[in-house]
């Protein structure tokens, strides 16, 4: 049994270490990270260095124990200053949208692939989530406006409750048992019951983490991401959505002044890490080379009729109660982004012995594949031209200060990029409010103290500190004064968001 385990651990970490080695060559070469996680667990499964592993079931459990830290990860790194604007859209991505995604994907692939009613919305409805680590991954990268980002972030940290409990619903051999508006019923009720545990988890937990004088700073990270996973114990139990409730408790969480927050933000980044490879090379170990060519055909159908016709008509339903332009409606619809969790979702027809559900598990293995290099590849060019890049906006550094957390302060860093009207603008001119600095400028790579009278070129990079108070204030003003220059506020431009 030892030696067992001492093999068992000598790949466990090769496989760590050479994956996030992978991180580093995937950024180079702009392949997702995940599709190379994939590539290790196909590579040292039965049709590479041999080690067999069939066991869905137990993938299907790991899996959600994955997404499970994954979207508290995203919940604990998301602004509510940056959400509250975008969650009645978001909202509706995350539950009208899913249906009328699964609509779309179940009418194209019954009529064109052959396969009966409950199959073809079985592929619809594990292909109708968008996957919140390939969303957080990818678009926090990019210069996006940031209401634009939040509503890919809460979509992707919502959406995988009502995707869970249509797949369960749709795999079980109680399909067809009972009245739709029977099972309508119970959606609502998981969802909205959820919300309200996530929340009161939530705020329990920020009660007792600004009162608790715990022995050691490293236990707060742990007593963070332990009490998200609580959120989701309790409604599961109670028969409500955990996905939901996890999302909700990181978020309040994330935006609570907590003792040690850079190292909480910190420490759920790394599980978060750890958990998306073990997923991903899980999910490879799963998949059988020897059977993926027959894939090939039900993957680009049902890959075509996603980004072509449900993920558009999607977008279009839930934005057109809202002030989203036809360019931020193209980039929702391009961004809808599917990662690990279509296929953990596949899972569980194949766990649940659901006939067809091994090629619907092959295609959906495919699918990911082809249409995550694609979309990933291309979502920069995209914004580009739709004329959607953000010129200017500062991003959190997580820097772990206890300074800055006494003063209840934030470091931002902002790049000012070629076309930015803050180049040639004196550091005087930017007329920040009370409680924020420019503390240091990184030119040409070298670093210093600036003066008022120091003037911004192209490629500066800043560091600010802000207090918490004014941190939305001083986003304002810089992108103000990116998009119209010193005299902004002269010209009517104050920095609010724009659906243009």
């Amino acid at each position: 049994m030892t030696e067992r385990l001492d093999a068992a651990l000598l790949i466990g970490a090769a496989v760590l270490l050479v994956a996030v080695g992978a991180v580093r060559v995937s950024t180079r070469l702009g392949v997702p990270s995940l599709l190379v996680y994939l590539a290790i667990g196909v590579a040292i499964g039965e049709d590479g260095l041999g080690i067999r592993f069939d066991d869905a079931e137990l993938t299907r459990a790991l899996g959600f124990c994955a997404l499970i830290v994954i979207i508290a990860e995203g919940g604990l790194t998301s602004r509510w200053s940056a959400l509250r604007p975008v969650l009645g859209v978001a909202g509706l991505l995350a539950t009208l949208g899913v249906v009328v995604s699964i609509a779309v994907v179940g009418v194209v692939v019954h009529f064109l692939l052959g396969v009966d009613w409950r199959l073809a919305l079985l592929y619809g409805a594990v292909l109708s989530s968008t996957d919140a680590a390939a969303v957080f991954a990818t678009l926090r990268w990019l210069r996006l406006p940031p209401r634009l980002v939040a509503t890919l972030e809460a979509e992707s940290g919502m959406n995988d409750a009502p995707a869970v409990l249509l797949v369960v619903l749709l795999s079980t051999s109680t399909f067809s048992g009972h009245a739709w508006w029977q099972d309508a019923l119970l959606l609502g009720y998981e969802l909205v019951v959820g919300v309200g545990f996530g929340f009161g988890v939530g705020m329990l937990g920020r009660w007792t983490l600004r009162r608790a004088a715990l022995p050691s700073s490293g236990l707060y990270p742990i007593a963070a991401v332990g009490l998200t996973v609580l959120a989701y114990g309790v409604a599961t139990v109670l028969h409500a959505s955990g996905f939901i409730a996890v999302y909700v408790a990181g978020v309040i969480l994330g935006n609570s002044r907590l003792p040690h927050r850079q190292a909480i933000l910190g420490f759920a980044d790394g599980l978060a890490w750890i958990a998306q490879i073990g997923l991903f090379v899980l999910l490879g170990l799963l998949s059988a080379p020897s059977r993926l060519a027959d894939a090939v055909w039900p993957a680009v159908v049902t890959g075509l009729a996603l980004v072509l016709l449900a993920r558009p008509l999607a977008v279009l339903a839930c934005t057109v109660w809202f002030r989203a332009g036809p360019r931020q409606q193209a980039f929702l619809s391009w961004a809808g982004l599917r990662g690990a969790v279509p296929i953990v979702l596949a899972t569980i027809p194949l766990s649940e012995g659901v006939p067809g559900a091994v090629p619907l598990f092959d295609a959906v293995f495919v699918l990911v594949v082809i249409f995550t290099l694609l979309q990933t590849g291309t979502l920069a060019p995209a914004a580009r031209w739709l004329r959607l890049t953000a010129a200017a906006e500062p991003a959190e550094l997580r820097v772990e200060t206890a300074p800055l957390e006494r003063m209840q302060a934030d470091l931002l860093q902002l790049e000012i990029p070629a076309g930015s009207r803050l180049v040639g603008v004196h550091l005087d001119e930017l007329r920040l409010p009370v409680g924020a600095s420019v503390t240091l400028v990184a030119r040409d790579g070298v670093g210093f103290v600036p003066a008022p009278d120091t003037r911004l070129k192209v490629g500066d990079s800043l560091l600010i500190v802000a207090t918490a108070r004014v941190r939305d204030e001083v986003e304002r003003r810089l992108r103000a004064i990116s998009r119209r220059g010193r005299l902004a506020r002269w010209l009517g431009e104050y920095g609010e968001e724009r659906d243009d």
